[in-house]
């Protein structure tokens, strides 16, 4: 990381100033104060998640909703919120989840070893909460992605230090909440940490085998979830998914090549995020780079894909600014967030069931920046400046 004066990361890096710190209490603050007066139930995919748990509770099955997206285990998880009442979760799940997002970014932070007092770190959250929409939506929304936008970056700092049994078990925990980070399981792979890839799958399919026990349908999720999941018929939320299997056929590409068009996007981008793993530069770079190479492939494909998926992976992008060989020094890296600045309307866009489109732009501009940069940035970084080899072992130690 260069922190000279001639280098922004110079500036970015040295202690805030309480002014920064005043402004981004100020918005945080707005932003959980007016999501608790105008949602209920924490959100409404928080109230879709706790309503499954109440409607175990009453001695019904949580699939009954097909819009219930989560494994057994994740009723569980809801149950406490579930027994409290409505009006304290009103609160509650605005403030968890900025705490969330915001406790996701310190660990992104501290991944690249940025200090938690830093300017990067008061500007860039205040740039996240004011400057990125699918932010406050996802407060708004109270989705459990949160949890994953905390998990991600707590592994990777985890596996960062060594202990990668650690960072398996938060990827596990984390799965078991919601599967959005199951594709994770390719990083430790690639790392051949056995020991951890086998804590991380254990953990979610022990705790949904042991809640699944307690359900009325315990094979609910593979009879009703998975093939409404596969099946994608659902008309309300087909307008929000962002993903080009998705999109493409929304502009009159026909199903089955949109399909092995993303695919094959996706593949393509597994091997890049492979090529950063196995390439040069810093321990903290190839952590987050690969990852979010692996997230945003998987997004090409996955069905659902939102736009708040993106703060699962931006975060550690944006966090790894001061390193001159970032993937967020990239001009393209800041133009595919352009679709997402709150308060621009877009031309024919104006409706929000095509909303989808904007975020489809932002997704793949930004995978195929990354995946670009897995191949030809690290190869670049190495050239002038050698492979920083020695640097290695501080992500592949035991």
């Amino acid at each position: 990381m260069v922190t000279g004066k001639s280098d922004i990361s110079g500036w970015l890096v040295r202690p805030a100033r309480w002014h920064l710190w005043a402004g981004l209490a100020a918005v945080l603050g707005a932003l959980t104060v007016r999501t608790v007066l105008v949602t209920s139930g924490g959100g409404m995919d928080n109230a879709i998640v706790v309503d499954a748990a109440r409607t175990w509770l009453d001695g019904g099955s949580p699939y009954d909703d097909r819009h219930f997206l989560y494994f057994p285990s994740a009723v569980m998880a809801a149950v406490p919120p579930a027994l409290l009442p409505r009006s304290v979760l009103d609160v509650l799940g605005p403030v968890a989840a900025v705490l969330a997002l915001a406790l996701g970014w310190a660990c992104a932070l501290r991944l690249h070893r940025v200090p938690l007092g830093s300017r990067l770190a008061a500007l860039g959250l205040l740039g996240l909460a004011a400057g990125f929409a699918p932010f406050g939506q996802l407060v708004r929304l109270g989705n459990w992605t949160v949890t994953a936008a905390l998990a991600l970056p707590l592994c990777l700092l985890l596996a960062s230090r060594g202990r990668w049994v650690a960072a398996g078990a938060v990827i596990g925990v984390a799965v078991a909440l919601k599967p959005l980070l199951a594709p994770m399981a390719l990083l430790f792979l690639f790392a051949r940490r056995w020991r951890a890839l086998a804590v991380l799958v254990l953990v979610p399919v022990a705790a949904s085998v042991a809640a699944a026990l307690f359900l009325p349908d315990p094979t609910g999720f593979f009879t009703r979830t998975l093939p409404f999941l596969l099946r994608g018929d659902d008309a309300f939320l087909r307008l929000y998914e962002a993903s080009p299997a998705v999109v493409l056929p929304r502009l009159g590409v026909p199903e089955t090549p949109a399909v092995v068009l993303a695919a094959l996007a996706a593949a393509a981008g597994v091997v890049c995020a492979y090529r950063r793993w196995r390439g040069p530069g810093p321990a903290p770079l190839r952590l987050a780079e690969t990852s979010a190479g692996l997230m945003l492939s998987a997004f090409l494909v996955s069905r659902p894909s939102y736009n708040h998926y993106l703060l699962v992976v931006l975060p550690l992008l944006l966090a790894g600014l001061p390193y001159a060989g970032s993937v967020a020094r990239r001009p393209w890296f800041w133009l595919a967030l352009v679709p997402q600045l709150p308060g621009v309307t877009w031309p024919w866009l104006e409706s929000p069931r095509r909303r989808a489109f904007q975020d489809a732009v932002t997704l793949c501009v930004l995978a195929v920046t990354v995946s670009y940069h897995c191949v030809r940035g690290a190869r670049e970084e190495a050239g002038p400046r050698g492979t920083p080899g020695e640097r290695r072992p501080a992500v592949e130690s035991a």
